[in-house]
Formats: structure tokens, sequence, C-alpha cells
């Protein structure tokens, strides 16, 4: 007999920093961190870096009071299935989702995150622009990866980094373990990012978050590495254009706000197995 289906999953990213999204308007799934972790195993799952779950603000008992209950809400996972505040790729991808479902007009809208609401604008050219609020440095700090000790700025993007600043060939560092940080300034983990300056506004980036291990793109940790590469360069606003392995996305830093701007694509779109969301 065959076995009814489970809930609906799209699959999307952006640029390379993949995602499962769940629609669940009226926040009726229950996402323990088991079925989170299944979901992105990238071989007994569907794999991804994070899952992206689709559910009105006033569905979500644990939404930030600030967040208005009609909006729609990104309830974000990470793989390991913890809590994030805020993901800028995920954004972008979710708002796409929202327009290619009808759920919003393409355009100007708004998210709901655990780091505020954000405004996104879906662009003619199928670009995306996230307003990803201001990004606050708040002290600087050191960590290590292959041997070297590398000093960053801390940098709150709705989420913590630590981006650092530094001429050193990218490609030859192992982020096969989780670079070390200092739990006192970063008491929830956080994000390492590594950044090299290249000719013009151009920087290239590698990352590891906090909850999933290196990933082809992390969305707030390039706007935190524009943040660290124009300080280096001595200007505290400015535009950056950030390669990281799976793409290119351009950040604008501006007095009061920042804004990130990259591709979002929906790749796939299906139904799980009931009995194995039952028992991932």
């Amino acid at each position: 007999m065959r076995t009814p289906d489970g809930p609906e999953f799209l699959k999307g990213h952006g640029t390379q920093n993949d995602f499962v999204i769940l629609p669940d308007p009226d926040g009726a799934l229950a996402l323990t961190g088991e079925r989170v972790r299944a979901l992105c195993d990238r071989r007994r799952g569907l794999g991804a870096d994070g899952v992206l779950r689709v559910v009105r603000t006033g569905a979500l008992p644990d939404a930030p009071a600030d967040v208005p209950a009609d909006v729609w809400f990104m309830d974000y996972r990470n793989a390991d299935g913890s809590i994030a505040e805020m993901c800028g790729n995920g954004v972008r991808v979710f708002a796409r989702y929202l327009a290619d479902a009808g759920l919003a007009e393409a355009g100007e809208l708004l998210v709901g995150t655990r780091a505020g609401v954000r405004p996104v604008r879906i662009r003619e050219d199928g670009q995306v622009a996230v307003d990803m609020g201001a990004a606050k440095v708040f002290g600087e700090s050191t960590t290590s990866a292959s041997g070297r000790t590398f000093t960053g700025i801390a940098v709150d993007v709705g989420n913590p980094h630590l981006a650092c600043v530094d001429d050193v060939e990218l490609a030859e560092l192992d982020l096969t373990t989780r670079p070390p940080h200092d739990p006192e300034l970063f008491p929830h983990g956080v994000n390492v990012e590594f950044v090299r300056p290249r000719e013009g506004d151009h920087v290239q980036m590698r990352v590891y978050e906090r909850g999933v291990g290196e990933t082809r793109s992390c969305g707030t940790g390039t706007v935190a590495a524009a943040v660290a590469a124009l300080r280096a360069a001595g200007a505290d606003t400015g535009r950056r254009v950030v390669h990281v392995p799976g793409g290119t996305v351009e950040v604008e830093v501006t007095p009061s706000t920042t804004t990130l701007t990259g591709p979002a694509v929906l790749v796939a779109r299906g139904r799980l197995d009931a009995g194995w969301w039952e028992h991932p």
C-alpha cells in the first residue's frame, strides 16, 4: 500500500548556500531538531545548509514581539537543528518562494526574522536585494586556521560574525574543523569569515558557519566581510563585490543600513514521504 504523502518541500539556493523550504502557514509542523538534521543530511535526507520554514508570524509562538502577526516569517534552522537569528541568503530564497507561490507581489515585500523585519526587493533582472539593517561592530578578536592566527572585527548583522581581512591565499586554508573563538565575546558561537582584498572594490571570502561548517556562501557573512574590508581600507561606508565559492553578491554599506543583493534560485519541489517524516 502506498504511504500517504508527508509535508510539501522545495529546494533552493542563494550563491549555492542551499536550503530546504517547508511551507507551513499555520505553524502545524512539529519541526524538531532531529527532523531538521535529517532533512539537511546529504546522505539520509534532502541535503542542505539549513531549513526555511514559511509561517505566518502570528502562528509562531516564539516570534519576536516587534514583527507584525500578518507578516510571513522565515523560521530559520541551521543544519545541526539549532535556531539562527538571521540568514541573508535564506531571506532572498524565502522571498523568491513567496513571489513564485503567489503569497507576495514581486517588487517590494517584508519578511519577518528573529533579527526583526527585513524589507526585500525582487528586481526585474531576477536579483533580490535585502535591507539587512545596520551592521554593528562590537569589538576585535582573533581566530586561527592552518596554523596561522588571524585578527578580525566582531560584527553583528542580526547574528554574530568575526570577519578577518588578510592577504592570505584563501584556497590554502583548512576549514574542515571549526576555527576557535572567544566564548566571552561570542557566548552563542560565531560565524568566521576570512576575507582577501582584490582589485578595486572586489574581495574574496570563505566562511565557517556556526552550526553548519564551511558553506559555499553566507549572506550575513558577506555583509560582515564588506564592513571589515571597508574598515581595513579606512572607510566606514561604501560598496564591495564579494566573491564566495558559490558565486558573487554585492554589499552596500551606508551610515544607517546595509543592503545585500544577489541571486535566489528554486531548483526542486515535491512531498516528503510520510513514514520518513514521522521517523527520520
